[in-house]
């Protein structure tokens, strides 16, 4: 965790008062900021009794919003440099998708290819973000509220309520304004390895791919494909796979809920708060001194998400790069590109670590695309798509690092189709270990109906990973 969630970071120094006496503001320019000190809590207060949750969401929206306002709308041709941008990300799309047809069995994922503004981003990409936000908010909240001593509660009385509201606000601005950052950035809508958007829903921001492109040395249209052939893979996954857009937000939602905070910084915080003062809540809470410790339930919860996420990043990369061959003479660079940008992070990366307190990087996605290309060279890619049937068969955090060993032992495995029933598959595996089972004790005197189960399943080969890896890095719901 090298970004602390929001709420943590420390006080912006451009943003307070002190420092050289002759940086202060002149008289006219501190009333004019006193102008509009009072203009943002009035807009503030009045948005105080829309949200009753741990963060303002309304106010977060209306913020990033308005950072967003001089930003461009998305209408950016491609190619050309001409025409709308929705017709070339459809056509890429389409494009994409016919490539990926032949390198993976998952079928298209997406109903629908849009091109986003920034400003859609925020608004279609909010809901998920409250549901990875709340929880976070919540433990900062209301952990320095109910250490607070009982005589202070007492003395605050009905303070206590405002404070809330004010604390809730005070995340709300942090928020929109770190949105607002991400969606200048982001190329797509599961560009940070989670699925934002709305489901189904296949998402290019042309704005920024624009921006991206402008230091390389490919054409814009090369690029769009290859992001569009990227979004659509993601897409394919969390559509096809039941367990996994759960399995992603749970996880995150989980390390979010074992925040703690050391409560003995409450003592030097109390001083620093002033309930009839908005701005000095939001300053004590950005001061760094309610900084969370890492917990061992956090650091398996970051363990299990980063193996994931790396699993499916290197997924994606391996699918792409054999989809698209030859056919983009740009796409091994851009490959290698996008490869740095997801392991090193950015300012869009960062800023969610700061919203969430986590880093998303694959840290191991160069290990999890070795494995993946490894096994479809090996088994081919009904087998390698297939383990994607179950989280119980997934790759662990083990097997990255001995890819041949999981090669090797790899057994039968199901395919994953349109009419895919994970209970029904999970009820096959404990039929064929029932049945094994029943085999092995042949000799005894009940052995008859055991082995005629047993003859029954005796087609079907029990993948040698099953027990196995039930251990280590899988994630659990």
């Amino acid at each position: 965790m090298s970004k602390p969630p929001f709420g943590f970071g420390p006080p912006d120094p451009d943003k307070r008062g002190d420092g050289d006496p002759s940086e202060q503001p002149s008289g006219a320019e501190a009333f004019n900021q006193l102008g509009q000190m009072l203009s943002q809590l009035g807009q503030m207060l009045s948005q105080a009794g829309s949200s009753s949750g741990p963060v303002n969401y309304d106010l977060a929206k209306q913020i990033a919003l308005q950072n967003l306002s001089g930003s461009d709308d998305g209408k950016i041709g491609f190619a050309s440099g001409t025409g709308d941008s929705s017709t070339a990300v459809r056509d890429a799309a389409h494009l994409a998708e016919l490539w990926l047809d032949a390198a993976t069995i998952l079928p298209a994922g997406a109903n629908t290819t849009v091109a986003w503004s920034a400003r859609t981003w925020v608004e279609k990409t909010l809901p998920t973000w409250q549901r990875l936000c709340d929880p976070v908010a919540q433990q900062v909240s209301g952990a320095w509220m109910q250490a607070l001593p009982e005589e202070a509660k007492q003395a605050a009385g009905p303070l206590l309520s405002m404070m809330g509201q004010m604390g809730g606000m005070a995340f709300g601005s942090q928020l929109g304004n770190a949105l607002a950052q991400l969606a200048q950035e982001v190329l797509t809508s599961t560009e940070v390895g989670l699925p934002l958007g709305p489901a189904n829903t296949s998402a290019l921001l042309p704005a920024n791919i624009e921006k991206f492109t402008e230091g390389l040395e490919v054409p814009s249209s090369e690029v769009l494909v290859f992001l569009a052939a990227r979004e659509a893979a993601h897409q394919r996954l969390f559509a096809h796979v039941p367990w996994l857009r759960q399995r992603l937000l749970a996880t995150v939602e989980e390390f979010a809920r074992g925040i703690t905070v050391d409560t003995s910084a409450l003592e030097s915080l109390a001083g620093q708060i002033d309930p009839s003062n908005p701005a000095s809540i939001e300053e004590a809470m950005s001061s760094g001194l309610l900084e969370p410790k890492t917990t061992p339930e956090q650091e398996s919860a970051l363990k299990r998400l980063e193996t994931l996420l790396a699993l499916v990043e290197g997924w994606v990369d391996v699918v792409v790069a054999e989809a698209i061959g030859d056919r983009l003479p740009g796409a091994d660079a851009l490959r290698e590109t996008l490869r740095r940008r997801r392991a090193t992070g950015g300012p869009a990366e960062q800023t969610f670590a700061t919203l969430v307190g986590l880093e998303l990087r694959p840290r191991r996605m160069r290990a999890a695309s070795s494995l993946w290309k490894l096994v479809g060279d090996r088994h081919g890619i009904d087998k390698r798509d297939g383990l994607w049937s179950h989280p119980d068969l997934m790759p662990t955090a083990e097997d990255l690092d001995e890819p041949l060993d999981f090669a090797d032992r790899l057994g039968d495995t199901p395919v994953i189709g349109e009419d895919f029933d994970p209970i029904a598959e999970l009820e096959k595996t404990e039929k064929r270990e029932a049945a094994e089972s029943g085999s092995a004790s042949a000799s005894s005197s009940d052995s008859g109906s055991d082995s005629g189960s047993g003859s029954e399943s005796g087609s079907e080969a029990k993948p040698d990973s099953g027990s196995d890896q039930d251990k280590g890095d899988n994630p659990t719901s």
